[in-house]
């Protein structure tokens, strides 16, 4: 029997680029269990503060992504430490994870993770091609192949189209159930990737921090220096 996992997922502000924590917010998160979705938004920091809380409070289990490693993880763990929440991520950089996934702005190279008492296995890693196109390059249109989530439509795929709330709860949460999911259905192979990390190994969440600082100056935001 597989241990228990939880699916997370991120989603990031569009309005900037998306994909630069140094300027994009993190806007939704959703954590995904087999008897729960949830998702969790609002001002940034209580955003994270409540998703850290949550997962303190869940038994042990294993956090599972899709490219987290290079992604989602860091990525919050950037955000946070902007806003100067603390959190119980714990990131380690592993250059012999490769990936072939573009990195976040500041960093060169994936991680391993843990997250208070979860570990994390990130499912690009057992579905995920390098390739731009294809079926195997996105987690939704993998989901789709395996007939986990639903064909998609004009108005959920056009990124000018805004969704409507209940919409944009309902896309969070399936990304995190689908990581979740592809977990459990390949978890012989799934549990051999599970991220370990020593408390030894692990680094400040600051591998970008220069360049977070950078531009914290041009939007006259304080960044907090490390505890």
């Amino acid at each position: 029997m597989p241990e228990i996992i939880y699916g997370l997922d991120i989603e990031t502000d569009i309005r900037t680029d998306a994909a630069d924590p140094a300027v994009a917010a993190v806007v939704r998160v959703a954590l995904s269990g087999r008897r729960f979705d949830e998702v969790f938004e609002g001002p940034e920091a209580d955003l994270f503060a409540d998703l850290d809380d949550r997962l303190a409070g869940l038994a042990p289990g294993v956090i599972a992504t899709w490219n987290g490693s290079t992604f989602d993880l860091p990525f919050i763990a950037d955000r946070a430490r902007l806003l100067g929440v603390d959190l119980g991520l714990r990131l380690c950089m592993d250059d012999r994870l490769t990936m072939q996934r573009a990195l976040l702005p500041g960093h060169r190279s994936a991680y391993r993770a843990a997250w208070h008492q979860h570990t994390h296995v990130d499912t690009f890693r057992l579905y995920g091609r390098p390739a731009a196109a294809g079926p195997w390059s996105s987690l939704r249109n993998i989901g789709r192949v395996l007939g986990l989530s639903p064909a998609p439509t004009t108005t959920s795929t056009a990124r000018f189209e805004p969704l409507s709330t209940e919409a944009q709860h309902a896309h969070a949460a399936s990304d995190a159930r689908l990581a979740r999911v592809l977990a459990e259905r390949r978890w012989s192979a799934a549990h051999r990737l599970i991220d370990r990390v020593a408390p030894i190994e692990v680094q400040p969440v600051d591998v970008a921090m220069s360049r977070l600082e950078r531009q914290a100056r041009l939007d006259h935001v304080r960044v907090p220096a490390p505890v």
